[in-house]
């Protein structure tokens, strides 16, 4: 395996780049399109009720996990393509959303009341979590990148603990405000971005030997070690 600089390979040159992505970009939306439409809850027998969460929040973490993988092995520029891509996927899927809810029911079909209730889309929620995610993916690829360089490339769990508590925390603290202060109670608020940000650090501890697995066959794989020597880290950049 050879360390290289960030630039040394084309994106047609990986052998895999191109799965990660399409993983990437299916894990955020099926978790926003199936997940986030339902509350779910643990323990509603107990004496103290129910731990309730939003059900999106057992899978939304893996893109995270997932944008570890592509930056660690790929670089922060093919990582902030994906981010990019899924970036545009998700305000797709909210459009053709708005757009299918709204076309009036053949008659006979009695199905639009569940179909609303499912795929309905509260604009405020739609921006607070496309900001959400575009800001916290890149702020977790950025403290990834940053941190190779500074170990030198060791250390690969502090690099994924970390940079997701510094991603999901901006995507925790622009999601929950924006979708939901002045609605709920902010003490409400506050508990629910602090209890999911923590849930969510918590599943990066957890798949923590599987990233170590992926990333080491990864990097089998593509025969390099990419470090973001030079890189230009702006975000608005979708060249890789």
């Amino acid at each position: 395996m050879t360390p290289a600089p960030a630039d040394a390979r084309s994106v047609s040159g990986f052998r895999f780049y191109d799965f990660a992505m399409a993983a990437f970009v299916a894990i955020l939306l099926l978790s926003n399109v199936i997940g986030a439409g339902k509350v779910a809850t643990i323990g509603g027998d107990g004496p103290l009720g129910g731990f309730v969460f939003g059900a999106g929040i057992l899978f939304f973490p893996i893109s995270y996990v997932l944008g570890d993988v592509l930056t660690e092995v790929y670089g922060y520029a093919r990582a902030r393509r994906c981010v990019w891509a899924g970036f545009a996927a998700v305000l797709f899927m909210a459009l053709m959303a708005a757009v299918v809810v709204a076309l009036p029911p053949a008659p006979g079909w009695e199905g639009q009341a569940a179909y609303a209730a499912v795929f309905g889309q509260v604009p405020r929620i739609v921006f607070a979590s496309v900001a959400a995610f575009w800001v916290g993916e890149l702020v977790n690829a950025y403290v990834m990148a940053r941190m190779k360089l500074l170990t030198q490339g060791r250390m690969l769990w502090a690099r994924t603990i970390g940079s997701t508590i510094v991603g999901e925390g901006a995507d925790s603290l622009i999601f929950y405000p924006a979708a939901f202060l002045g609605v709920w109670p902010t003490s409400q608020v506050l508990t629910v971005m602090a209890t999911n940000w923590v849930l969510k650090v918590g599943w990066e501890v957890v798949l923590t030997p599987v990233t170590y697995a992926v990333v080491n066959r990864l990097k089998r794989a593509e025969g390099v070690d990419v470090f973001d020597r030079g890189t230009d880290f702006s975000p608005f950049r979708l060249k890789a």
